[in-house]
């Protein structure tokens, strides 16, 4: 009995010392993260917001995260298809845009609305903090790190858009269903495509102009294919569009509890805003390059305006009508969604 006793204490002993020499290894455990998206290096998100999100978290973590950036696209697939990238970890972190997957976040597009929102900070805020109410359903199969919104959007056209009448037959870009539909309710033809797709589009004659915001015009070379740009009276855009920031529930889950808080410290609101203020500060850049350029830029009129909301009026009608067809109640989330960019408004 005494030989067993003596084997067990034994075995005990050296149990508890593995798990000792283990425990020094595990806390040391470093890893790689590899980030996928779909425009250039120096364009604004991955410059201002991506880039200093990776150091941050590598600072952080005190280098045993290691986050490897992958541009472009270069790691293959297109656009659409980045959130399921994360999803099924083909890598460990996307950014990506919602309205690329139509009919799939469907309590998300409330933000893509006509004349929904404006500044991309205070907007970006504002979704946050809605989709972690409304909508983190549409988000379960990844570990969200974080939603935004770009600033106001507008056009950017061969032939300058004056009014409602000139936008008439014109092939325009749009980079959702939302947007693509208020486009058809404004009489232009929407033509659908990822945004990295526009420059050649615009090169070829594809299209005749695209609705982007000011912040992504440098990298795809926009004020230099089009001389004429088209803005909107009041606080609000003429539409948005919406991002999600992702990363694979098993590359989080595998993470050791001190690098899983150093992701989660670098998620949710405060990220939200990150990257909501980098397509601000970019808006602004962009926007100087056509004034330097000597471009023409159209400010419709407060009343030229009101002409622009009450015929997009009719696309969140659309919208609210066919979410009730999906049990879901359209009118309310406009509501919250409205009250939500109130709140965060300065």
């Amino acid at each position: 009995m005494r030989f067993f006793q003596r084997r067990a204490t034994l075995a005990a002993l050296g149990a508890v010392a593995l798990a000792t020499l283990a425990a020094p290894a595990l806390a040391q455990q470093t890893v790689t993260l590899r980030l996928h998206q779909m425009l250039p290096q120096q364009a604004t998100i991955p410059a201002r917001a991506i880039v200093p999100w990776a150091q941050k978290v590598e600072a952080e973590s005190g280098g045993r995260i290691k986050v490897q950036l992958f541009h472009a696209m270069s790691l293959g697939g297109s656009p659409p298809q980045l959130f399921d990238q994360a999803r099924d970890g083909v890598v460990d972190l996307t950014w990506t845009v919602l309205g690329y997957t139509p009919g799939r976040f469907n309590k998300s597009e409330v933000f893509e609305l006509p004349f929904m929102s404006g500044s991309a900070e205070e907007s970006s805020r504002a979704f946050q903090e809605y989709v972690e109410k409304y909508a983190a359903d549409e988000f379960s199969s990844v570990k969200l790190i974080a939603v935004h919104t770009h600033g106001p959007g507008l056009f950017h056209t061969k032939t300058p858009v004056t009014g409602l009448e000139s936008l008439r037959g014109m092939k325009v870009r749009g980079g959702s269903r939302v947007i693509n539909n208020m486009l058809t309710k404004l009489g232009a033809t929407p033509v659908g495509m990822p945004v990295p797709a526009v420059t050649d589009a615009l090169t070829k004659g594809t299209i005749e102009g695209t609705t982007i915001p000011w912040e992504v015009t440098p990298s795809l070379k926009v004020t230099e294919l089009v001389k004429n740009h088209t803005t909107f009276a009041g606080k609000t855009g003429l539409y948005t569009q919406t991002f999600a920031f992702s990363m694979n529930k098993a590359s989080y889950d595998k993470l050791p509890p001190d690098l899983k808080a150093v992701i989660d410290k670098n998620s949710g609101m405060e990220t939200a805003a990150l990257f909501g203020r980098a397509m601000d500060e970019g808006d602004k850049i962009g926007r100087d390059i056509a004034v330097k350029a000597k471009n023409n830029i159209v400010a419709l009129d407060a009343a030229e305006t009101q002409r622009w909301r009450r015929t997009a009026a009719t696309v969140e009608t659309d919208w609210i009508n066919e979410m009730k067809g999906k049990n879901i109640d359209g009118a309310k989330l406009v509501s919250e969604a409205r009250a939500l960019i109130a709140k965060y408004q300065r």
